[in-house]
């Protein structure tokens, strides 16, 4: 695997894990830290030997804090605007991989950092998790698609309190909300993570990647246009399958 400065990649059990460690209490998602997820998610979408992928920034104190303040005060709109696309750009390619994202939130989850994780699949916290949208206390605008996601995954209510408030939230809210599948105590979040993503990685990879598009394609598509996907996916599965039954490991 490459070398990173603000990352470290494994494939273990057929689950890939993207760490982010810049190094610090708090992960904060610079330039550089964008660009090397973009770089890490690309290359455990090709590895053959990862049916999943756990985004994470364990054993650290954060998931992600959000961008690096000290990079966006010296931006003028084209920068920003430029940033905004960067991380969009990483969201997009997230959401279209074939292997399902697990967000695996250990701790304090702000601004582009709660953006990031809405681009995962399905988020697990630990109770240690901190979420908050802080921008409008400091006169900004998250520019990541988090206004247009959180109200998709939360609704319109619960997203106009995260991002009018700039309230910091735990874990209870995030189960009351809807923002994360499960929570776990910190001292045993990590071994629940893995398993789940390891009952995970044990199906097979097509039938993951299919029903990652037609769940995706969902939230765009009118029902009629969404069934016919469906089918067509259904459908296309059959050749991948083997004699036993089972999908043959084989990339869509």
């Amino acid at each position: 695997m490459a070398l990173y400065n603000k990352l470290r990649l494994e494939v273990k059990n057929r689950v890939g894990f993207m760490m982010m460690d810049s190094g610090a209490r708090f992960n904060k998602l610079t330039i550089n830290m964008l660009k090397e997820l973009k770089h890490g998610l690309a290359e455990l979408q090709a590895s053959d030997e990862a049916a999943c992928i756990v985004l994470s920034g364990y054993p650290g104190e954060s998931f992600a804090v959000g961008a690096d303040i000290g990079q966006m005060v010296k931006f003028d709109s084209q920068h920003a605007f430029a940033f905004a696309e960067l991380g969009q750009s990483l969201f997009a390619a997230m959401e279209s991989c074939t292997k399902p994202i697990i967000g695996a939130l250990n701790g304090i989850t702000m601004g582009g950092g709660c953006d990031l994780s809405l681009a995962c699949d399905l988020r697990i916290a630990s109770d240690a998790l901190r979420f908050a949208h802080p921008g409008a206390k400091l006169g900004i605008l998250t520019g990541f698609c988090g206004t247009q996601k959180l109200p998709r995954l939360l609704g319109r209510n619960f997203a106009n309190e995260i991002f009018m408030t700039s309230d910091v939230y735990g874990p209870e809210d995030a189960l009351r909300m809807g923002y994360v599948n499960c929570v776990h105590p910190a001292d045993i979040f990590w071994p629940e993570v893995v398993a789940f993503a390891e009952r995970i990685a044990a199906n097979p990879a097509p039938s993951l990647g299919y029903a990652k598009k037609a769940i995706n394609a969902a939230e765009d598509c009118d029902l009629k246009n969404g069934c016919i996907l469906e089918s067509g996916l259904f459908s296309a599965l059959f050749p991948l399958r083997d004699t036993s039954g089972s999908c043959k490991e084989k990339e869509v």
